[in-house]
């Protein structure tokens, strides 16, 4: 029995919602005879004899003394989370009292929960696959709507079905191959090297977007980096206040007020964007503003997005190169600022730049189409419904995607089928690796240690 089994065989504790008081904690409890361990503790209907998913009043008392009144929930395998046996303990909210159920459950033969070990117990009992299990703590993390849905897709297996599909049909001509090597003497050849190219082809098609949705889904995950850029007193500071609504930028009439890097992060339409406010881009001798302005650059290098804003024709020139020489393969958005005092501005301008959007910060005119265009930029940037957002799983993809590459190079080489088995079977063994269909302890230590005890 190895080391993952033998942890299973143990009953396993802890908070399953945030610390700190509030009106009720969730404890949970899950492994072999862990509905007999917190019978013992607990005065109401016997836990042993009640069916699955129902709940209980009673309360929770050491030495006849009560500890509090709870609500139990009892899950028996394979109906649960973990598809063990597994208890759910609703107290009051109090650090007190979940310390000494805890200690409790301990005394008894429990042990505190590693973090990530209820999802880690979840995929080793075949409740889901790995990218399922990750795809728990990125719900849990989700902080807008596309993040949310994003997560709940995979959660549901929408990336593994994909997965699935494409190593099924590589597992196919897998197989051939190696049945060619059983009869290397003979000279057959059970896989059709034209139809294994039109598969591998097929198969780079599917990967190649997944691999490219990558950027789009870390933006989604982490928020869209947008840098402002432009001259000093253009009214960066301004447009960061008017999007955040909020005074988090300080503006002056000064040139040059802006010294450092100020970043804050907002929703627009289930999106999360991250703007950032840089000093303005200028031959200066102040060291202080110097620093802030090469901060500026690193800013921008960092951003998916680039909002390159101007408040006249001389600051549009002064910076249009500028901007395209910093940025050259970042979008760039063209915003014409202060149309409230010069409102024929945008007109003349729109002759030297096509999509020019004109706004005025101070009275938030025009802010709406801003904001649009942004969203609207980071959804051209969208491969469908599936989207990778993991970077253990670019990783893999794009090691997958190199091997059949490999295999590709070989049928054209017209060399043997014991080197086209070692390629296929190393994307085999990447796509295997991201689902959990090939996997190592250690792999399962680094992903889940990154969750919370509780979950």
């Amino acid at each position: 029995m190895n080391t993952i089994q033998i942890q299973q065989q143990e009953v396993i504790c802890a908070l399953a919602t945030p610390s700190g008081v509030g009106a009720i904690a969730v404890i949970r409890v899950s492994g072999l005879g862990s509905i007999a361990l917190v019978n013992t503790v607990f005065k109401g209907k016997n836990l042993e004899n009640a069916e699955s998913h129902t709940v209980h009043f009673g309360t929770i008392q050491h030495a006849g003394e009560i500890i509090d009144e709870v609500l139990v929930t009892v899950f028996k395998t394979p109906k649960s989370f973990t598809k063990e046996d597994s208890v759910e303990i609703s107290c009051h909210g109090s650090d007190y009292i979940i310390r000494q159920i805890l200690k409790l459950l301990i005394t008894k033969g429990a042990r505190i929960a590693k973090p990530g070990e209820f999802t880690q117990r979840a995929f080793l009992n075949g409740q889901f696959d790995l990218v399922q299990a990750e795809a728990v703590a990125d719900l849990i993390a989700a902080d807008s709507q596309a993040s949310h849905k994003t997560a709940l897709n995979q959660l549901r297996g929408g990336f593994s079905k994909k997965l699935a599909s494409l190593r099924s049909e590589l597992i196919h001509f897998a197989s051939l191959i190696e049945l060619e090597l059983d009869f290397g003497e003979e000279d057959v050849e059970f896989a059709q090297r034209d139809d294994l190219r039109r598969l591998i082809n097929a198969l780079l098609e599917a990967i190649e977007p997944l691999i490219n949705s990558f950027d789009f889904g870390n933006a989604i995950k982490e928020g869209v980096p947008v840098a402002i850029i432009g001259s000093p007193n253009v009214g960066k500071s301004t447009l960061l206040n008017a999007l955040l609504n909020e005074e988090k930028a300080i503006v002056t009439s000064i040139a040059g007020t802006t010294r450092d890097v100020i970043e804050d992060t907002m929703v627009l339409e289930g999106l999360k964007f991250r703007f950032i406010d840089t000093a303005g881009i200028r031959e200066t001798t102040d060291l202080v503003e110097s620093i802030g302005i090469e901060r500026s650059k690193a800013a921008m290098e960092k951003a998916d997005m680039v909002i390159f804003l101007f408040d006249s024709e001389e600051t549009f020139q002064e910076n249009k190169e500028l901007a395209k020489l910093l940025a050259p393969t970042k979008q760039v958005l063209y915003v014409l600022n202060k149309i409230d005092i010069n409102p024929s501005e945008a007109e003349r301008l729109q002759k030297l730049e096509n999509e020019i959007i004109a706004i005025s910060a101070q009275t938030q005119k025009g802010l709406p189409d801003l904001t649009r265009k942004l969203v609207s930029m980071v959804h051209k940037q969208s491969a469908g419904d599936t989207v990778v957002t993991n970077l253990r799983h670019y990783e893999h993809l794009v090691k997958t995607y190199d091997s059949l590459t490999d295999v590709i190079n070989g049928l054209s080489l017209g060399i043997t089928g014991d080197f086209l088995a070692q390629d296929i079977r190393l994307a085999l063994h990447h796509l295997g690796e991201i689902t959990g269909t090939i996997v190592t302890d250690d792999l399962l230590d680094n992903i889940f240690s990154k969750f919370c005890i509780g979950k």
